[in-house]
């Protein structure tokens, strides 16, 4: 599939990964398609002997759905994307062009409960109030006390005198910015920041 392609060109393969340097050194390939899952060797061991043997070439892993962890430890070791199982062949050969061009690649899917595990790694970390680890704006500060005051958006339009479309704007934001999803998780985030 991937010869068939003519902007690539499959110079081996591998059936398990004990030989991978051997053959990667002799090939020099600009990217490596790792199968996680592979016998008899550590996926994470793969990756930084590559990146640390051969630093040109970049690694994609191909799996199913992995945890969280297992994404942030793939990408810690120097993986330049992931690709589901499950890809379309047209999302494949898309995230093989964009690791090559040096775009870092994540399924959409698995971005979603990265942002949230990076947002809590930021909290973490952080000394102090969780605040001061995401930046709000004065604005977003203000519109989260008043929703955990109870306030609905057209409430909260009227007492900071801005229209609701707004007011749904900034809440847009702060959600993003805090990976939460209602605004219960909003007054808590807020009432956990006061603690």
């Amino acid at each position: 599939m991937l010869n068939a392609e003519a902007d690539m060109h499959v110079v081996g393969t591998i059936g398990s990964g004990n030989n991978i340097l051997e053959k990667a050194g002799l090939t020099k390939p600009h990217i490596v398609l790792l199968d996680v899952g592979l016998r008899n060797l550590n996926e994470l061991s793969v990756v930084e002997m590559v990146r640390e043997h051969i630093p040109s070439a970049k690694v994609i892993g191909m799996g199913l759905i992995p945890s969280q962890s297992d994404i942030v430890e793939f990408v810690e070791a120097g993986a330049s994307g992931f690709i589901l199982k499950d890809a379309s062949v047209r999302e494949f050969l898309a995230t093989i062009r964009s690791v090559a061009k040096g775009i870092k690649v994540l399924p959409p899917s698995l971005t979603d409960s990265l942002f949230t595990h990076v947002v809590e790694l930021g909290l973490k970390k952080k000394k102090g109030s969780k605040s001061s680890a995401v930046r709000m704006t004065k604005r977003e500060r203000e519109i989260i006390v008043l929703i955990a005051d109870g306030l609905s958006n057209k409430e909260i339009a009227q007492r900071l005198n801005i229209a609701t479309h707004t007011v749904k704007s900034h809440v847009h934001n702060v959600m993003e910015k805090l990976a939460l999803h209602t605004r219960l998780q909003i007054a808590k985030y807020l009432h956990d920041d006061i603690s």
